[in-house]
């Protein structure tokens, strides 16, 4: 079985408490910290904030997943499709440089819009193209072009990023 990046939500502000439970127990954790040029009064300070209010990842086999649970602070995996959500090796890596190198980062959630060009990064359809035609609260209707026609798949917005 092979170890797979996942997320897990923990309690407010115990990032990196959380963090470090999990590295104490042996289990591969990151908390990707944004450093914050913070000013007082008297002097300017360089400070570590979680990046990702509220969660923090884990790479662990299936089995190694109520060990995590089971961690003071820890509330829970972050689900997509009923199923643990899977973060990719690669992304997890572009995290690590992108604060490697930058710090005041800011994140913004993706927003999706009609007409937006899109590829599908999960499913049937993972690497297709598209044209997002409608958005509801979670799943997007997408105009996939492919052979001169148009096929139309309502596709979960997590399953989508920008083309």
């Amino acid at each position: 079985m092979s170890k797979k990046w996942l997320a897990v939500y923990s309690r407010p502000r115990w990032e990196k408490k959380v963090d470090r439970l999990l590295a104490e127990k042996g289990i591969e954790s990151y908390c990707p910290l944004n450093k914050i040029r913070r000013k007082w009064s008297d002097r300017l300070k360089l400070v570590e904030e979680p990046l990702f209010k509220s969660y923090v990842f884990v790479k662990v086999e299936d089995a190694d997943r109520t060990a995590v649970r089971m961690t003071p602070g820890v509330l829970n995996f972050v689900y997509w499709d009923g199923k643990p959500a899977v973060i990719r090796e690669k992304e997890i890596q572009a995290i690590r440089r992108f604060l490697d190198e930058y710090e005041n980062v800011e994140i913004i959630p993706m927003d999706l819009s009609p007409d937006q060009r899109v590829k599908v990064t999960g499913g049937v359809l993972m690497d297709q193209e598209g044209k997002i035609l409608r958005v509801n609260r979670k799943i997007a209707k997408v105009a996939i072009d492919s052979l001169g026609y148009i096929l139309i798949a309502h596709i979960e917005r997590t399953k989508l990023t920008s083309a």
